[in-house]
């Protein structure tokens, strides 16, 4: 019996019993795509955090290859983190390269509603593992995928060949795409941006799609977005999607604020009806358009903090917040909660998406209200 078709067949089957894969030919591709090809090592997450090996040679490889779950394969943006959990049996560090997780994949592939023929960019090569897939559909000439980590993408290549999947495979930087192959019926993008790069547009042909999520750590999300006369316009999707960040839109500033605002003293301290979970879950109907309003805030979690890179911050624990810099996060994060409500609650379906050369902003259907993108990621 073949142990890796067999939990191949699986996976397909609990994405179709999930309806987040209906076309056949993509189907077909996750029956027939070897995942493990693409995964020989990756990193498991244990309790205290540290992140442990998982090579071919541990008895439950396959098995863990194969469930619907991320494989981190890279920390810190370099190889020494895998080199040390090889040697000592763990390393510490921020996931900066991975095979996304199935479901996402399927969203995704599903969303760009791709024709025989077809040309599409891939930004963010990862494993490898996703442009296999496209090429199973499209054919190895139509799929051009970039990383600006070169070792990522000579791993990448050198399984894809194993795989029997030859795309155009370049390093570079993403946000900039691949001019010479250009241009592209479809843009794929496998990590999250702050803005949707000008260069992405001016590289997809009129009538073609973007699809790519956003660097948001509230309110982050799918969008599928038409090419047209320079314009970039189209809609939230329902389903949540969170990716690692293309580099140049990492938010390098965060890690450090989010420290500070452990011990920082507060301006203001009160109690609050509105629970953390409303303002950072994905789950919930409100943090979509609490990412709105709290626009570029990034979260940690126990206690809860939110940090603006204006110095903004809040702890929250339990009932109680507390609030420092030259905003009140908290009463900002209340208010919207009142505006979402007086709205009727709207989902992420009834957000539209626009990007032009000198704007880019999140509108609501059946009103007036826009919330703009900062012009640049902050540093």
């Amino acid at each position: 019996m073949d142990v890796a078709a067999n939990l191949r067949g699986r996976l397909v089957d609990s994405l179709l019993a999930a309806d987040v894969l209906r076309d056949p030919r993509w189907a077909e591709a996750f029956r027939q795509v070897p995942r493990h090809v693409f995964l020989p090592g990756f990193f498991a997450q244990r309790p205290d955090g540290a992140w442990e090996p998982i090579t071919s040679d541990h008895p439950d490889h396959l098995a863990l290859v194969y469930r619907n779950e991320v494989c981190v394969t890279q920390l810190n943006g370099d190889d020494r983190a895998w080199e040390q959990a090889l040697a000592t049996g763990s390393a510490p560090g921020v996931p900066t390269s991975s095979s996304s997780m199935p479901t996402i994949m399927a969203i995704m592939l599903e969303a760009l509603a791709v024709a025989p023929g077809d040309r599409v960019l891939e930004i963010g090569t990862g494993t490898g593992y996703n442009a296999a897939l496209l090429c199973h559909v499209l054919g190895d000439s139509r799929v051009t995928s970039i990383d600006v980590d070169p070792g990522v993408l000579a791993r990448a290549r050198s399984r894809l060949d194993v795989a029997g999947y030859r795309p155009t495979c370049v390093v570079g930087d993403g946000e900039q795409g691949h001019a010479p192959n250009a241009p592209y019926d479809r843009v794929l993008g496998t990590c999250a941006v702050s803005r949707i790069p000008a260069a992405w547009i001016a590289q997809t042909a009129p009538g073609g799609l973007i699809i790519t999520t956003f660097n948001r750590a509230i309110g982050a999300g799918l969008v599928r977005l038409t090419v047209r006369d320079g314009r970039a316009t189209g809609r939230v999707l329902p389903e949540d999607g969170r990716f690692m960040p293309l580099r140049a839109h990492r938010q390098a500033w965060a890690d450090d604020a989010l420290v500070d605002a452990v011990s920082a003293e507060p301006r203001t301290s009160r109690t609050t009806l509105l629970p953390s979970r409303a303002v950072v879950d994905p789950s919930s109907g409100f943090e979509f358009f609490a990412g709105l309003v709290l626009a570029d805030v990034v979260v940690a979690a126990e206690p809860i903090r939110l940090v603006h890179p204006d110095g903004s911050w809040v702890r929250h624990r339990g009932a109680v917040v507390d609030q420092g810099g030259p905003r009140a996060l908290w009463d900002e994060a209340e208010a919207a909660y009142r505006q979402w409500q007086a709205l009727g609650k709207p989902r992420r379906r009834q957000f539209t998406f626009t990007a032009t050369p000198t704007e880019q902003h999140f509108a609501l259907d059946g009103t007036d209200l826009t919330w703009p993108l900062t012009t640049r990621p902050p540093t």
